[in-house]
């Protein structure tokens, strides 16, 4: 494993912008397309263009989504299985997510194509560019199969080791349709239809440079079968994945929403349906150029906050966090005041200026909309910081705290303000999501300052002899953290259970608190999908590496983390699952944890429920079945009693 010491050890102020700076490039080329159609778009055709973009925009939205459904959940895949030494399967599971991005595009262009121009007026065109956003589908729908694959490619890419090839692939579409956007626009004179083929030319060559690493992957080599999909490899590809699908699904219902909205009041305004949606598409790239910075701070400082906090370095994690929220709060101001002070100088970038109507209506909702696009940098910043110390919970509301505001209040403030009350809903969002988070923020700034290295278990890995290895799973209440204790004792070997956690947080540089809870009670409803999330991914490949080099150093007792699924290649390893009738097992709750009846009883059950769906993400297979283990025990008999039986079965077996 790579030595990460120095993200202990190194300046703050240095490691932020190793780290941070290529994560903001990365997401600026990320988002280069739209904003570059949008400029030459607007310069060369006027606002209806822009509106018509805007209109398309939700469908190719989709697309990404359904290609990152595929491609980080391959890339997801290809990171465990290799964590796992299970390479066997690699080369068909990546080879059928790339066939399933590729029919899954086929079939948006059908339902867009079919569909036609009823999609179209669907999600917010109007007769005025509805000809235009017709014209711009049709061609960039045409390029979708391949341009969903190249995403799901640069996703398999970065997964096997080469993020700069990914973001050099990027790079190459990106300039070529900078450089495509004018000459077909204004030299060859095609309008809106040579903005769409300066886009997909530069997809359809960031797809061949994507394709040409395909001939010497690092991990694994593809062959023409390996591209036949087989459901049994594409179902946990899929389940990896949703998360993602589910994120840029929600920006669809958002930009959905907000042009249905801008049509229908802006129609009811002196301004029409077409000038409220042009501004809104323009704003709106500028909003996201400046959070994309934001978040690039933010996600670039991930990994060495997480370090920081599994290592017990609290003041550097306070010290990161400020200088995070100090070089968020400049990118803020800076931007904050270009758009108050400038705003039509950036509206006049993206054309049109020459219309004085959608001229002035753009400017004033320009610096309405982005008056306080500060806050809306700082919440983000905050909630990607909670993520990376491991405030999961807190972290996921926080996420999409702004954008769920801003939905309700899109829909309520323009019955009183009219079509300018869409634009005056962010910042109002901005102000109320700022205050909870603050809140938030308050409380996890004290609990950094009382935190203590002594509150934290150790995180060394014990000498130990060559000897049996021992996993325990256990039904809540079954007392097996007490057993497996006990064993311990009686064999003299390490016992880890928390243990196991400070061990993983160290060696991967994740936050001890977010590795702990990845197989926690809680998050009942959306338990699944919470475990197939990229950080939640991450942590269970650094759990399963600490294990097998806890195993690796000898005889011991694993508690619970699925070790026994983990260790089935390890010779001499016992496996044990103990469990007790449950009313047995309610009232060890009771005593142990001092809750009321009712309480334990909930306590039981969702507690064994998130242990079988940890199990179930980690292995394929179900928690408790009795083949899967060398002792089953019911607790119930006492736990010194339990304890003497594993330790007979384990004496036992030494002595072959």
């Amino acid at each position: 494993m790579e030595n990460s010491n120095y993200l202990g050890t190194e300046k703050v102020g240095t490691l932020l912008r190793r780290f941070a700076i290529p994560c903001i490039c990365s997401l600026i080329i990320s988002c280069l397309y739209n904003i570059v159609d949008q400029i030459f778009v607007g310069n060369g055709v006027g606002y209806l263009g822009n509106a018509a973009t805007g209109v398309i925009f939700p469908i190719t939205v989709v697309g990404w989504g359904l290609s990152l459904f595929f491609g980080d959940g391959a890339a997801a895949a290809l990171s465990v299985s290799l964590g796992r030494g299970e390479t066997k399967d690699i080369p068909r599971s990546v080879g059928g997510a790339i066939t399933g991005s590729f029919l899954s595009g086929l079939v948006v262009i059908a339902i867009a194509y079919l569909w036609g121009d009823g999609l179209l007026l669907l999600i917010g065109a109007t007769d005025a560019n509805l000809r235009m956003a017709h014209d711009y589908g049709r061609i960039v729908f045409a390029m979708m199969p391949f341009a969903m694959v190249q995403n799901t490619l640069a996703s398999i890419i970065r997964a096997d080791g080469s993020p700069r090839y990914a973001m050099g692939a990027m790079l190459v579409g990106a300039v070529i349709n900078i450089i495509g956007d004018p000459v077909a626009i204004f030299v060859l004179d095609m309008g809106i239809q040579g903005a769409a083929w300066a886009t997909i030319i530069g997809q359809f060559f960031s797809f061949l440079v994507c394709a040409l690493y395909f001939r010497h992957p690092k991990t694994f080599s593809l062959r023409p079968g390996s591209f036949v999909p087989r459901l049994s490899l594409l179902k946990p590809v899929m389940a990896l994945g949703t998360s993602s699908l589910l994120t840029q699904l929600s920006i669809v219902v958002i930009t959905v929403v907000n042009n249905i909205l801008l049509v229908k009041y802006g129609a009811q305004s002196s301004y029409g349906s077409d000038i409220p949606l042009a501004a809104f598409v323009v704003i709106m790239k500028l909003f996201q150029i400046v959070l994309n910075i934001a978040i690039g701070i933010a996600a670039g400082a991930q990994p060495i906050v997480g370090y920081n906090y599994g290592a017990k370095n609290y003041d550097r994690v306070r010290e990161l966090l400020k200088r995070m929220l100090q070089w968020t709060v400049v990118i803020g101001l800076i931007c904050a005041a270009l758009f108050e002070l400038l705003p039509g100088m950036f509206i006049r970038m993206f054309g049109s200026a020459e219309d004085p109507v959608y001229f002035s209506f753009a400017v004033a909702c320009l610096r309405i909309y982005l008056s306080l696009i500060l806050l809306t940098c700082i919440q983000k910043v905050c909630a990607i910081f909670l993520q990376s110390i491991g405030r999961a919970r807190a972290a996921a509301p926080l996420s999409i705290l702004r954008d769920a505001l801003l939905i309700v209040l899109s829909l309520i403030i323009p019955t009183m303000l009219g079509v300018t009350g869409i634009f005056w809903a962010a910042p109002i969002a901005d102000i109320l999501a700022i205050l909870v988070t603050a809140v938030v923020m308050v409380r996890v700034w004290k609990s950094l300052s009382q935190q203590s290295q002594a509150q934290t278990p150790s995180a060394a890995i014990q000498p130990s002899r060559p000897g049996v290895i021992l996993t325990i799973a256990r039904e809540h209440g079954s007392a097996g953290k007490r057993i497996g204790q006990l064993v311990a004792q009686k064999l003299d070997v390490p016992c880890y259970y928390k243990e196991l956690v400070a061990v993983a947080a160290r060696e991967s540089g994740l936050a001890q608190e977010f590795i702990s809870g990845i197989n926690s009670d809680e998050n009942a409803v959306m338990r699944e999908l919470y475990l197939t999330s990229d950080p939640i991914q991450r942590a269970i490949a650094a759990q399963e590496k600490a294990i097998c080099h806890i195993a690796d150093a000898g005889a011991c007792v694993l508690i619970g983390r699925s070790a026994d699924y983990v260790l089935r290649n390890y010779p001499n390893v016992v496996r044990v699952f103990l469990y007790a009738p449950r009313p047995f097992r309610e009232q060890k709750v009771m005593e142990m944890y001092g809750d009321s009846p009712e309480a334990a009883k909930k306590s039981v059950a969702r507690s064994d429920a998130a242990r079988a769906a940890y199990y179930r993400q980690v292995s394929g297979r179900e928690w408790g079945d009795p083949h899967g283990y060398e002792l089953c025990i019911d607790t119930s008999i006492g736990e010194e009693a339990a304890a003497q039986l594993i330790c007979g079965y384990i004496q036992r077996m030494e002595r072959r």
